[in-house]
């Protein structure tokens, strides 16, 4: 006797799965563009943009596994404890490049400084905004997954 197998319409994702999922993808595209900003277009790297990159680099790899086989939620949670810390080290190096944060006060001593914009699209566009962007999203869909994956 054969039986039916599950099919993705038989038994739809939920939208936490769904939310944490795509969180999946904006921690996998920010770790990959990191990578490749650094490596392969060979921009320097200031000591912010390290940190930053030591609690994104390892949502790419934690918030899939929190997709199977069942949502998990104690994953969502770990992301949402290295998400947190990137967005505010994001704003403090947006706050060093816009000359907010007093120079005396400022992590980069050594090397590239984080003041430096390095990269500026359309005139308004860095990294350090692009990371605010990305560590806000995440904030946002984690925080959403967490809610929808209680009911």
């Amino acid at each position: 006797m054969r039986t039916k197998m599950n099919t993705l319409t038989d038994n739809p994702p939920s939208a936490a799965w769904l939310l944490l999922f795509l969180a999946w993808l904006v921690a996998a595209t920010a770790t990959l563009s990191a990578l490749f900003l650094g490596e392969i277009v060979g921009l320097p790297i200031c000591s912010m943009c390290w940190y930053q990159r030591i609690v994104m680099f390892p949502l790419a790899i934690i918030l899939p596994i929190g997709l199977f086989p069942d949502l998990d939620r104690r994953l969502i949670r770990a992301g949402l404890a290295l998400a947190v810390p990137g967005l505010l080290l994001a704003l403090y190096h947006q706050g060093i490049v816009s000359g907010i944060v007093p120079e005396r006060i400022q992590p980069c001593r050594q090397g590239v400084p984080c003041s430096e914009t390095v990269v500026s699209w359309f005139g308004f566009v860095t990294i350090p905004l692009l990371s605010i962007v990305a560590f806000t999203t995440l904030v946002v869909l984690l925080g959403a997954a967490l809610y929808r994956s209680r009911s």
